[in-house]
């Protein structure tokens, strides 16, 4: 387990270097995801009402687009000069591979969704000064249900031509279960319903995430096999 950790720690850490520099994912997807919830807005008369009922769905919207941007970027660069290769040749187990993409897409998703949900709360008209530590949950369980499995596919899209419409189709249907429970799970706690409502999604979304995380650590080493 040690010595998985570290090698995670090593590729998340190398991602997180190389965006440091370049910049590319978080400036490109959060600019996408903050146009995707202006645009929306256009769409709608905004009033107190209207806004905490439209509000879940804008967020839910643009950060399932947004995630499905920054994994395509994500396994982008391995597919340069054909680096996957040499990312799986390297002595560590194939699961750290896994974990550590994950785990450096789920940290540039955080960092979109701490502009994000500001902009839509000011354009819903939504105050989330009282329930912001809930929603932080209902978001980071929802981003970890959408990564995960985004980073399975994702790795095993990389070498394919129609990649990002291969990846979209396999990963929107399989990550419905983290996004119907995020969209239902903001939108009651937005409506002012008590914490216990709340706390149904959350398990949902806690169970999911074990789940595609149990999935991903199994099955990301016999599907890069070849």
């Amino acid at each position: 387990m040690i010595g998985l950790l570290r090698a995670a720690r090593l590729v998340a850490g190398k991602d997180l270097r190389i965006e440091l520099r370049a910049r590319e994912i978080t400036v490109s997807t959060t600019l996408f995801a903050l146009l995707v919830a202006v645009l929306t807005s256009l769409a709608f008369f905004i009033d107190d009402l209207s806004g905490r009922r439209v509000a879940p769905g804008v967020l839910w919207v643009a950060i399932a687009f947004a995630g499905m941007l920054a994994v395509g970027r994500t396994w982008a660069r391995e597919r340069d000069q054909d680096a996957i290769r040499a990312l799986l040749l390297a002595p560590i187990p194939r699961a750290a591979i896994w974990l550590g993409k994950a785990a450096a897409t789920l940290l540039f998703l955080l960092v979109v969704e701490l502009f994000l949900v500001p902009v839509v709360a000011v354009l819903y008209q939504v105050d989330l000064a009282a329930v912001w530590p809930q929603l932080s949950l209902l978001c980071l369980l929802g981003t970890i249900g959408f990564v995960a499995p985004g980073t399975l596919f994702g790795a095993m899209s990389v070498q394919t031509r129609a990649r990002e419409l291969v990846l979209s189709v396999v990963l929107f249907p399989l990550t419905a279960p983290a996004l119907l429970a995020g969209v239902v799970g903001t939108r009651e706690l937005l409506a002012g319903a008590p914490f216990e409502d709340i706390l149904g999604w959350l398990r949902v979304l806690f169970a999911y995430d074990l789940v595609v995380c149990t999935a991903g650590l199994v099955l990301f080493g016999p599907l890069t096999s070849e």
